[in-house]
């Protein structure tokens, strides 16, 4: 029994959309097509716009927020936050290839992967929750996923703890398109410089920039920026609230001699940044939003509203080789890859 390659055969409603924008898909993991590979589930790791929004809402409260990722999936089908509208990844084990995959992919039953799809695609089954670790945006679980003939996936890693590269892989899109994106001699802005993607994506943009290029990160507080003064994988470092786009715009200019930047990177995981990231772009730039709690059509008209032709590019989570451009930079750097250690791998 064969299922589309794109999942659709899973979608309950409405008909005839794909399963990211379906509001419920089928999460049966009795018999699965034989396009697809069942994966017996270990943890999520969460979207951290999700995440946040999940915490905000339950008050810190770790069985609020238990009881709400229970109530999503058994709705839905699948994990994807309905205020945010993101999800996350996974990581499991391989427990069936269907036949008509064997062979023609490089797993075998029990190999440890981290999907590198979004969760808000993905057909999941929770039985039970594990534990909620807050501060890393995981929730360790038993369950079941599938993944289809055109989902994306990574074989963890031997060199690292798992913790580490999930941590890593969960963004892999944000320092990879900023590999392709960012040019010798450019200025880069990079806002919530301090967190997972901004911290990669401060290290790749330091490194394609050239001695003859300036990083700039924003972060919200004095605590942030020695972090990241330590790891030296900026020039500047500047501290702004990033919903409060003129006083970003002012600390920028003053930070890059009175110019605006080539190109702005939103690694945020709060609302209402998007004329911060857009402001301080220069004519004929470029606004790169990595992050999942940005409104694009908020991004769209208040570009226009304020004169700026740049080009807005939407984060797309893959990127050709994102995955093992983003684990190189913790082989690379081993300051990021102790913080990271620190910070995720727990």
């Amino acid at each position: 029994m064969m299922g589309c390659k794109y999942g659709t055969h899973r979608v309950i409603e409405p008909k005839g959309v794909l399963p990211q924008a379906a509001y419920k898909i089928s999460n049966d993991m009795d018999t699965i097509y034989d396009n697809e590979i069942l994966i017996d589930v270990m943890a999520l790791n969460i979207d951290s716009a999700s995440f946040t929004q999940l915490k905000e809402e339950a008050g810190g409260d770790v069985e609020k927020i238990k009881a709400k990722i229970f109530q999503i999936v058994n709705e839905r089908g699948k994990m994807q936050n309905p205020v945010t509208g993101s999800g996350g990844m996974l990581i499991g084990r391989v427990e069936k290839i269907g036949d008509a995959l064997l062979g023609k992919r490089d797993l075998k039953i029990g190999d440890k992967i981290a999907t590198l799809v979004s969760l808000t695609l993905t057909p999941l089954r929770i039985d039970e929750i594990l534990s909620v670790k807050l501060d890393i945006d995981r929730v360790e679980i038993k369950g079941k996923a599938i993944l289809f003939e055109s989902g994306i996936y990574a074989k963890l890693p031997d060199d690292m703890e798992e913790t580490l590269a999930l941590a890593a892989l969960d963004v892999a899109g944000a320092p990879a398109q900023t590999a392709k994106l960012v040019k010798p001699g450019q200025s880069v802005l990079v806002l919530g410089a301090n967190g997972k993607s901004g911290m990669l994506c401060c290290y790749e943009a330091k490194k394609r920039v050239g001695p003859t290029g300036k990083v700039i990160g924003v972060v919200r507080r004095e605590e942030a920026k020695k972090k990241l003064e330590e790891l030296d994988i900026c020039h500047e470092i500047i501290i702004a609230d990033a919903q409060k786009p003129v006083e970003v715009l002012n600390k920028t200019l003053k930070a890059n001699g009175g110019k605006e930047v080539d190109i702005a990177i939103n690694c945020v995981n709060i609302p209402n940044t998007e004329m911060s990231t857009i402001l301080p772009v220069r004519d004929e730039g470029i606004a790169y939003f990595f992050s999942m709690a940005t409104n694009f059509t908020k991004a769209a008209l208040g570009a226009e509203g304020v004169g700026k032709d740049i080009t807005m590019i939407i984060g797309n989570g893959y990127t050709k080789d994102h995955a093992e451009i983003t684990l190189q930079e913790l082989r690379e750097n081993e300051k990021l890859r102790k913080v990271f250690e620190e910070m995720y791998a727990k």
